[in-house]
Order: C-alpha cells, then sequence, then structure tokens
C-alpha cells in the first residue's frame, strides 16, 4: 500500500492576506496545519546598511517606509535614539505634539488593520468604516507635513514645523456641489487642533459601529475565539510585545513601564485580555483605539493652552528660521553645513524603544562620531511575531491561516528591513 504523504502549499507570496510579499510553505494533512514555514527576504529593502551610507537626518524618511501603516512612530525611535547621544531633550510642547501624533498613528495602524483583519476572515463592510475615518487623519498628516503617510515630520530636537492654523478645505467641483462641499468642510474652519478635536469628539461613536458589525458577530466568534491560543508565559518567551503579549494577559506597555516624552503625564488605561485568542487580541487593539482618543484630548487641550518652541535653537542640530537664513550670513552657513554635511554625533552606543502599535520598535544606533551611524539595528516587533506562526498554526484549518496572518498584524517593510 502506498505510503500517505502530506501535501505541501505555498500561500503567497502575492496573496492578499499574506501582508506584504510573505511565502509561508504550509505542510497540510487534508486541512489540516502540520507545519508552516515563513520564507522572508522577497521584499528587502537593506534599511540598516543604507543608514550607514546617509547622514543621520537624510534616514529620518527610510523609517516611515519601514513599517508603512505606523509611520510616526517609527521616526519617533530613530529621532529619540539620535536624541541620546547627542544629550539633548525636545522643548515640551514638541514632546506633547509627538505623543499626539503617536496616538494618531496607532489609530490609524488600527484601522487598517481591522478592516485587513475583517477582509481576511470574510467581513467586508468594516474595511469601508475603518477608511472613511482614516481619510480624516490621513488629512491630519498631510496637514502637518505635506505628505499623507511618509511625512518626515520629526526630527532630531523636536518636530519639523509647529501645527498649522488652518486645515485643507474641500473645493466644489463637477462631482460635488457647493452644498456637499460646506458639509464635508464643517470640521475644517478652524486650526489642525481644532479639527483633531471633532475628530475625538466623533471617533468613539464610530468604534462603536465597528464593534456593532464585528464583537457579537457569531461568524467573527467562530472564527477568531480559540484560534492562536498563547498562554503568558509563552508569549513573553517568543518576544512578543504590544497587543499580541497584552491579549495573552501581560499588561506591559512601555508608555507606563517605561515612560518617554510625556506619557507618565497624561491619564489612560492599559486594556489587557484573558485567553490569549484571536478574539482577545482583536479586543484589545479596539480598546486601544478608544484609549489613544482618551490620550489625544489631552495633548489637544494642553497644546492649545502652552504655545512655545517645537525645535531646539542648536543649530548644530536643527536648522535656523527660514527668515534668518535668508537674512544672515551665520544663519546661511549653518544651514549649509546641516543639509549637505550633517550633524556629527558623539561616539557612543544608544537604545531608545516606542510602544509601537505593534509593540516594541526599537532603534540601537551606534556612532564613532561622524556625520553617518556606525552601525544601526532595527528592533522590529512583527519580525519576533512572525516566528510564531508555525507554533500557532499547527492543528488549525488551512482557512485559519488567514486570520492568524491579520491577528498578527505584521506588514512587511519592518520584517524584510
Amino acid at each position: 500500500m502506498a505510503d500517505i504523504k502530506n501535501y505541501t502549499l505555498n500561500f503567497g507570496p502575492q496573496h492578499p492576506a499574506a501582508h506584504g510579499v510573505l511565502r509561508l510553505v504550509l505542510e497540510l494533512d487534508g486541512e489540516v496545519v502540520e507545519r508552516a514555514d515563513p520564507h522572508i527576504g522577497l521584499l528587502h529593502r537593506a534599511t540598516e546598511k543604507l543608514a550607514e551610507t546617509r547622514t543621520f537626518l537624510q534616514s529620518v524618511p527610510y523609517m516611515d517606509r519601514l513599517d508603512y501603516v505606523s509611520m510616526m512612530c517609527n521616526e519617533h525611535a530613530y529621532v529619540m535614539a539620535i536624541e541620546k547621544l547627542l544629550g539633548i531633550e525636545p522643548p515640551l510642547r514638541a514632546q506633547y505634539i509627538r505623543v499626539m501624533f503617536d496616538e494618531i498613528t496607532r489609530i490609524l495602524n488600527h484601522l487598517l488593520w481591522i478592516g485587513a483583519h475583517g477582509l481576511d476572515v470574510g467581513a467586508m463592510a468594516v474595511f469601508l468604516y475603518a477608511f472613511r475615518e482614516r481619510e480624516d487623519l490621513m488629512d491630519v498628516y498631510e496637514a502637518v507635513s505635506g505628505a499623507r503617510m511618509h511625512a518626515a515630520y520629526y526630527r532630531p530636537g523636536g518636530v519639523y514645523r509647529d501645527l498649522p492654523d488652518a486645515m485643507p478645505k474641500y473645493r466644489a467641483s463637477k462631482l460635488r456641489n457647493a452644498q456637499a462641499m460646506e458639509e464635508l468642510n464643517r470640521d475644517r474652519q478652524g486650526s489642525v487642533l481644532d479639527f483633531i478635536e471633532a475628530f475625538t469628539n466623533r471617533f468613539p461613536g464610530y468604534v462603536d459601529e465597528y464593534e456593532t458589525l464585528l464583537t457579537d458577530n457569531r461568524i467573527w466568534k467562530q472564527r477568531l475565539v480559540g484560534v492562536g491560543v498563547v498562554d503568558p508565559d509563552r508569549a513573553k518567551a517568543l518576544g512578543f510585545t504590544g497587543p499580541m503579549l497584552r491579549g495573552s494577559g501581560v499588561e506591559w506597555d512601555l508608555r507606563k513601564t517605561q515612560p518617554y516624552e510625556v506619557y507618565d503625564l497624561l491619564d489612560f488605561d492599559i486594556p489587557v485580555g484573558r485567553n490569549g485568542d484571536s478574539y482577545d487580541r482583536y479586543l484589545v487593539r479596539v480598546e486601544e483605539m478608544r484609549q489613544s482618543n482618551r490620550i489625544i484630548r489631552q495633548c489637544v487641550e494642553w497644546l492649545r493652552n502652552n504655545p512655545g518652541p517645537v525645535i531646539v535653537d542648536n543649530y548644530k542640530v536643527a536648522p535656523p528660521s527660514r527668515v534668518d537664513m535668508k537674512s544672515n550670513m551665520e544663519e546661511l552657513i549653518h544651514h549649509f553645513k546641516l543639509f549637505s554635511e550633517g550633524m556629527h554625533v558623539p561616539e557612543g552606543e544608544a537604545y531608545a524603544a516606542v510602544e509601537h502599535p505593534k509593540g516594541e520598535f526599537g532603534i540601537y544606533l551606534v556612532s564613532d562620531g561622524a556625520n553617518k551611524p556606525y552601525r544601526l539595528k532595527i528592533r522590529a516587533p512583527g519580525f519576533a511575531h512572525l516566528q510564531a506562526m508555525d507554533e500557532l498554526a499547527r492543528g488549525h484549518m488551512l482557512a485559519d491561516v488567514t486570520t492568524l496572518m491579520g491577528t498578527l498584524d505584521i506588514v512587511f517593510g519592518e520584517i524584510d528591513r
């Protein structure tokens, strides 16, 4: 009698649920997964190596392109590592702006995650709901930096510029008349802060809508409950951080345990799960959106009442103002030197980590005193989470693989870095 052999299947790299160019080699017994072997390296951006050939400032836009759903959070860890080596601290207003945009980025990330996870599992509508809200927050990105995604807004010593006094407005066109535009522009009459505040007032109702679609939906629960269970000790052993770790019941969040910037001055809670399954991780991320909204409201209130500088006045690190640069020879020299040669960072090494939407995102930076990093090592949360795919998938059905890819919330830019 012939031996029965397991069937080997390529899942990806062009699969719509592969969350990038992941090639997952699955060994199947019927429809049951016996082994899952993630193959990475098809994207490989070489960001860590490229950074050694660019000045410290020129590498900021590379950070945006790592996890291209959590752009400013990546920048944050990088500029914090540079600031540690330089021994400087950004102004308090810049710290509040950074924290506010970190939380805006967390909501942006979780909105894409809930939409894509819904699609992976078969829920179509939530994707459209989530992108409606992403559009507003992308407009905020664009208002402060000029770019909707790859902002390059954080700089060593602060942020690129203060928050604008006006929001861009929609204009009437052949497709939409003036009356329709008036409704779309209702919250855009004031400053960027006014727009963000109006968004935070609306957002809890939007999260309620997502929960109405999913949380008690019996099909959603059938697809997520009990899938990919990880107990707390195993989650720590696998190097889980962020919602993956908190979903297993471990209350670990760098914003509370190792506070940076002004997180220790803000009031918010850390949601944790009980069962360590995909459904708990879903609930944790939904509650994180509510807590991020709460943090943003506190930042808006503080920023409205406390004007001030948003970047250090050390011209070896930050450029002088455009007015000074065009009217004073010394400032012109500083500007030219900073953008041509770049800053020289003192010799040493530093590690800076932020509570990124996906987990702990860290930058280990080594400087030899030159104008470029000697070495850059990125600690990407998605890389640690993907290694657990084999363990999570064993014994589950082929259809559960897409659920597990969704619950990991991976983006390949940071895995193939």
